[in-house]
């Protein structure tokens, strides 16, 4: 699992989720959004995940 390069808004995170998981990049991000409503520690998922999750390579979206 890699951020994207080409489905990022912020970190890129929900993008590489889509990417890997073969769903639509908006799909994830309304998800993320509506279960951060929930109280829990998704946001700082979602920093981890920007802190661990290496950017995908460059010669993939060339």
């Amino acid at each position: 699992m890699h951020r994207s390069r080409n489905h990022r808004i912020i970190a890129g995170v929900c993008g590489g989720i889509a990417d890997s998981m073969g769903l639509p990049p908006t799909l994830v991000r309304v998800l993320w959004l509506l279960l951060s409503l929930i109280p829990g520690p998704l946001w700082i998922a979602y920093v981890a995940l920007w802190i661990l999750m290496p950017q995908a390579p460059e010669k993939q979206y060339r």
